[in-house]
């Protein structure tokens, strides 16, 4: 391709604008370093003022490395150029909207890419199995460079996966399996090594816990992680307060990635401020540093060309552009990332659970009773005021809770259709689709309850362990 301005700039979004003029930043300092011709040079770089500059006339912004455009970087101070835009980041998720973050949105605002009927197909081609129901329902809805991890699969080339959890509570709720669940079956399909990083450290930054129990967390979580069913020979749990002092390479790894992000830098992606203690400023390169395998080296052998696959929840997501971003300068594969929605509170879809509101979600130590309990009592109905009125007019499915988590959990497809049709009709009514609910979600919670029992502290012990997984590299 010539090294010319693309005619459809102006169609582009801010953030990737960002990225283009990132990756022609990238590509002038390859060519200095190879000491390419000078003519080949000089191209590159009138292409970099080209980009530069559409960038600052679309955002009225400079462009600074690792700093994506403000406006379209959501941070927890909560300021946006619009009053109704939708607050999404690491630690908070708000939106004025009962039926949810508008992810359509989001993908543009975040210059992800949406995962499409094509993709999902493709996955279905390369795998030879039937697409996991958060991929036809789109509860996982948004990637970046998932084709990348695909080419390299079909050409017989290692990939790697990596998800993590931050245990801030002992108890884990049902929308902390979601990931795990989508993991697990991503493993299974693809058959590759796994690496979950259990973030102690950044709770124990970020709540009022001591160390202690923030590490104790981790191990009780862990529990929780290991019941999802995933296998010991390829699957390494690790706690950060854990690892941190035992792996050369993942510290290496860290230093290189803090040494190329600024104050200013995190500040702009993070919503950091001067008053923050200096250990969250720096944090966000050790969630940074799993994406590397160098940073697991009794995994890969000392490889560092791996490239790896995040499946998460979008607020993940800025972390992971900052890494995308850092990769290429410190001579790493940018990690590739599979975005899923937020699992809805059971008070409405405005916020994402809290650990700490017991009757925010059903927890994985619920009883039967208080899962009917709960879901009765709490679950947001998408019915209408009278029994006639929702005979008339039906019910909302966009809004409503227990439907909501039907399509998380409840895998028959031609079932949730039904009770669609059902609801919207205003044939079912809100009680009885809250019974469904509560038959669909009691035997799934009892029976993580009794995998759970045979998790011994041996055993994860055994997953937590830094070794050599079931694979040759």
């Amino acid at each position: 391709m010539a090294d010319s301005p693309n005619c459809d700039l102006k169609s582009l979004s801010p953030l990737q604008l960002f990225e283009r003029v990132t990756e022609q930043g990238e590509k002038v300092r390859a060519l200095k370093a190879g000491k390419a011709p000078k003519d080949e040079i000089d191209a590159a770089v009138r292409m970099l003022l080209s980009l530069k500059l559409s960038y600052k006339t679309t955002t009225g912004q400079d462009y600074q490395a690792g700093l994506p455009p403000k406006d379209l970087l959501l941070i927890n101070n909560g300021t946006t150029k619009e009053e109704d835009e939708d607050l999404v980041d690491p630690w908070n998720v708000q939106t004025s909207n009962a039926k949810g973050v508008d992810y359509d949105k989001l993908i543009v605002r975040f210059g992800s890419s949406k995962i499409d009927t094509d993709l999902i197909n493709r996955i279905e081609r390369a795998t030879g199995q039937k697409p996991h129901h958060f991929l036809r329902r789109g509860i996982f809805f948004s990637h970046r460079d998932m084709d990348q991890v695909l080419d390299a699969y079909e050409n017989k080339k290692p990939f790697y996966l990596y998800t993590g959890r931050g245990p801030s509570s002992q108890a884990m709720h049902v929308g902390h399996l979601i990931p795990f669940m989508f993991t697990k079956w991503l493993q299974e399909v693809f058959d590759v090594p796994l690496v979950i990083q259990l973030t102690d450290d950044e709770k124990y930054l970020w709540k009022d816990m001591t160390i202690e129990k923030a590490y104790e967390y981790a191990r009780e979580n862990a529990k929780d992680i290991i019941a999802c069913g995933f296998d010991i020979n390829k699957t390494f749990i690790f706690s950060d307060l854990d690892y941190l002092g035992t792996s050369a390479g993942f510290y290496k790894n860290i230093v290189k990635v803090q040494k190329h992000v600024t104050f200013n830098q995190v500040k702009g992606i993070f919503g950091f401020t001067d008053s923050d203690c200096i250990g969250k400023i720096s944090f966000p390169a050790i969630q940074a540093a799993p994406s590397f395998s160098s940073s697991f080296p009794q995994i890969f052998n000392g490889k560092e060309n791996i490239q790896c696959l995040i499946p998460c929840a979008i607020d993940q997501d800025p972390y992971f552009r900052m890494t995308r971003d850092v990769a290429p300068r410190i001579g790493q594969p940018k990690p590739a990332l599979l975005h899923s929605v937020f699992f809805p509170a059971l008070q409405g879809a405005q916020t994402k659970m809290s650990a700490s509101d017991p009757n925010s979600s059903i927890f994985l130590t619920d009883t039967p009773k208080q899962i009917k309990t709960k879901i009765n009592k709490h679950a947001f109905s998408g019915g209408r005021d009278t029994i006639e009125e929702h005979r008339k007019y039906g019910g909302n499915c966009d809004v409503d809770v227990s439907f909501m988590y039907l399509t998380f959990f409840l895998e028959d497809d031609d079932r949730l259709e039904q009770l669609k049709q059902a609801y919207t009709s205003g044939e079912l009514l809100t009680g009885e689709l809250k019974k469904v609910l509560i038959e669909t979600m009691q035997p799934l919670v009892a029976s993580h309850q009794e995998r759970r029992k045979q998790v011994t502290d041996e055993i994860v012990k055994q997953f937590m362990t830094p070794r050599k997984l079931a694979f040759e590299f």
